[in-house]
């Protein structure tokens, strides 16, 4: 896994490492340690009182006992003017508009806390692949040619082997498909290791997964799914704001929730001057 700081990490080599390479990289230097320290305080709170609110993919959690020790926390951008700034942060910002277009969106902003003890997951592609175990529900001919889909990993707890940092299996983003047991995916997979601050950024049909916790501390992070403007998110960010906060939210923020890409819209109503460009 290729590492980078804030001054070397040139767009297009990462994207070109993205598409061709390992297909996942870490970026060093993009967040302050208030800033991780705010944002992982916020998420402890929520966690605590929200423990019920898991991750899709449970694997071993479904185990008796263990479901409480891998929790998600949702709707981050209600709960800290911080999470804005992670979804916005220039360098991830000038990479994705190379690799999703100029008017990507954000998917999803949540965060996932493995607790000391935590199973991990079922090797998975993240949204909007991640049910293609079910292939015959794409489109034929569906391949890996472009992307709909980055994952942002922002560390907020040492990310080692025994804190369960994610596996991920180098170059399997080219593949296009669900991972299977013949495919020896523990065999192969090498970790995003991190310290907190760091920020695990990669192709999400790459396979992967959250690993068991056998450390002595929680292993967090921010995750955010950022989309090219025409895939639909997988949260209802904007229906989850209030109206407050979507009036003052920056041209990059409101890129990120859909402004700027107005489909569907009921064409039968729209406005004569709003339709420059419609076939």
């Amino acid at each position: 896994m290729k590492r980078f700081t804030a001054e070397t990490a040139d767009p297009a080599i990462i994207v070109d490492e993205l598409l061709h390479g390992d297909g996942a990289v870490l970026i060093s230097g993009l967040f302050t340690p208030d800033q991780i320290a705010e944002a992982r305080a916020i998420i402890m709170e929520h966690s605590e009182r929200e423990a019920e609110k898991v991750t899709h993919f449970q694997g071993a959690a479904r185990e008796e006992g263990k479901l409480n020790l891998q929790r998600r926390v949702w709707n981050l951008l209600a709960k800290g003017d911080v999470f804005a700034q992670m979804a916005t942060q220039p360098t991830i910002m000038a990479i994705l508009r190379r690799f999703l277009g100029t008017e990507f969106i954000m998917g999803s902003i949540a965060a996932n806390r493995i607790l000391p003890g935590g199973p991990g997951q079922e090797p998975h592609v993240d949204y909007p692949y991640w049910d293609f175990h079910k292939p015959d529900t794409h489109p034929i001919g569906l391949n890996a040619s472009f992307p709909m889909n980055a994952q942002v990993s922002v560390i907020l707890d040492p990310f080692t082997e025994e804190s369960g940092a994610t596996a991920y299996v180098p170059g399997s983003q080219k593949e296009l498909r669900y991972p299977t047991e013949d495919d020896d995916f523990h065999g192969q997979a090498q970790r995003m290791l991190g310290e907190p601050g760091d920020v695990a950024l990669f192709f999400g049909v790459a396979w992967h997964c959250a690993m068991p916790n056998r450390s002595d501390h929680d292993r967090s992070a921010v995750l955010i799914n950022y989309l090219p403007k025409w895939v639909k998110p997988l949260e209802d960010m904007r229906g989850a704001l209030p109206d407050e906060f979507l009036d003052a939210a920056s041209p990059e923020l409101r890129q990120l929730m859909g402004f700027d890409y107005r489909y569907p819209e009921v064409l039968d109503s729209a406005r004569p001057e709003n339709a420059a460009g419609r076939v």
